[in-house]
């Protein structure tokens, strides 16, 4: 998540100021990411669109008292994972976020190891609109605490830092988090590209 290319940064002072200007930049820098990250969380646009609303209005008024000890995407996505998680408990008490893994193994190995090896498959299948779509749903399939982490790290770029600072988890705890949420990724997804590593090689020996 990051500022328009070629635009000076945004100013926290200027923030801090009350310069409204200079916080509709931000809302137009930070919309688009808050707003996809919501709806990862909680699948429903109308919910996401109410977090990202949540997230500006509480942004705003504590913005005077914010010192800058994270980056602004760090304590903007802080203040919407936390409105989203609210919701979700609302909805899910049973969901949890904590930086107890409980019985987790911390080698991050899966259960199960189906691995598959599809470095042989063209890179207009391995790259497809379907392939995409299964991605997306194997994403979705992630326990929410594996998710939420994969997520921040490895589809909005955020560092491990960041992102322990935005869900409030240690950072060997993230770390342990995305290896098992990658690990269980490869895992899915070899269960996609394995028919049609088995389809190519039948046709090859064809």
């Amino acid at each position: 998540m990051s500022e328009q290319v070629g635009s000076p940064p945004i100013s926290l002072e200027a923030l801090r100021n009350g310069d409204r200007k200079e916080f509709a930049r931000l809302v137009d820098a930070y919309s688009t990411p808050i707003y996809r990250l919501a709806l990862k969380i909680l699948g429903d646009p109308q919910d996401a669109e109410d977090v990202l609303q949540e997230t500006f209005i509480k942004a705003l008024s504590a913005l005077p008292t914010f010192e800058g000890r994270s980056s602004l995407s760090t304590w903007l996505y802080r203040i919407a994972v936390n409105e989203a998680l609210m919701l979700l408990r609302r909805r899910k008490p049973e969901t949890l976020l904590t930086d107890n893994d409980g019985d987790e193994d911390e080698s991050g190995e899966s259960e199960s190891a189906y691995l598959i090896d599809w470095c042989c498959l063209p890179e207009e299948e391995l790259l497809s609109d379907e392939a995409q779509r299964f991605l997306d749903k194997a994403i979705a399939q992630l326990p929410e605490n594996l998710r939420l982490v994969f997520w921040l790290r490895d589809v909005e770029g955020l560092s491990i830092k960041e992102t322990a600072e935005t869900l409030g988890l240690s950072e060997t705890n993230v770390k342990t988090r995305l290896l098992r949420a990658r690990l269980k990724l490869r895992e899915i997804l070899s269960e996609y590209y394995g028919e049609r590593v088995e389809v190519r090689s039948r046709q090859n020996a064809a």
